[in-house]
């Protein structure tokens, strides 16, 4: 209670000092909306229908590129990590397309799939792609090659009884946590991918920017705020059902 009640007393800090800072600074005013004004902005967009609208665009193609690029990531770090050929085929595509920012993709997304949501799921899923694909990747190569032998020992040779007894199992609790990172780094990629004119909150933020009505910018900066850390619970509570064995 103490952590909750000294957490509390910070945000209020946080949210006096905000409210304080015209007073600090007559120029503040016009440039950062103050708290006071974010319910009055929250629910002239709730009333005109436009934040739920926004929310459902930006849902529906962030848990479709983030399973496309979790699936995927999964798919392909598993490779790598039993096989040696198969990582060292592709070591050099790795290693040439990983520097490369999902930004940078942006043009391509708009030549192949045009200004439309399977743009934004692919630019999604390149984000995910590469935080799960390493963190699968390493994980499989961490598992303890002593629990590799003893499935051995008990006939399970083959590549696919290996990876369903002994691999996949001791490998989730790595892949999870590159689960969790990509939940994030998905949400960056949403923002990025509506700049271009895919309907969303990103789109909104834009649109608000456009006008300097930042009040609704900073409205939907807390709408994408509560709903990372929404996701983030859900997955932690998930994450805690699926590895309840290491308990």
């Amino acid at each position: 209670m103490r952590r909750y009640f000294l957490s509390a007393i910070g945000f209020a800090a946080f949210l006096a000092l905000w409210q304080a800072l015209p007073g600090l600074d007559p120029h503040a005013g016009a440039l950062l909306p103050l708290p006071s004004q974010l319910p009055a902005a929250l629910l002239r967009e709730v009333k005109s229908g436009v934040w739920l609208d926004c929310i459902e665009a930006s849902l529906s193609h962030y848990f479709a590129g983030l399973i496309v690029g979790i699936v995927l990531g999964v798919a392909v770090g598993i490779l790598t990590g039993m096989y040696s050929k198969a990582d060292f085929a592709l070591s050099w595509i790795v290693r040439t397309l990983r520097p490369i920012p999902g930004l940078a993709w942006i043009p391509f997304a708009i030549l192949w799939f045009g200004v439309a949501q399977s743009a934004a799921i692919f630019i999604v899923a390149i984000g995910v792609f590469w935080i799960v694909f390493f963190a699968t990747h390493g994980a499989i190569r961490g598992v303890d090659r002593d629990l590799i032998e003893v499935a051995e020992a008990f006939g399970f040779i083959g590549g696919w009884g290996k990876l369903v007894k002994v691999l996949f199992p001791a490998s989730l609790p790595g892949i999870l946590v590159g689960a969790r990172t990509a939940l994030g780094q998905a949400w960056m990629a949403v923002v990025a991918a509506e700049l271009f004119g895919v309907p969303g909150l990103g789109q909104r933020m834009n649109e608000a920017a456009s006008l300097l009505a930042t009040d609704i910018v900073v409205v939907y900066m807390l709408t994408m705020a509560a709903l990372y850390g929404i996701l983030d619970t859900g997955f932690l509570l998930m994450q805690s059902r699926i590895l309840s064995w290491k308990v």
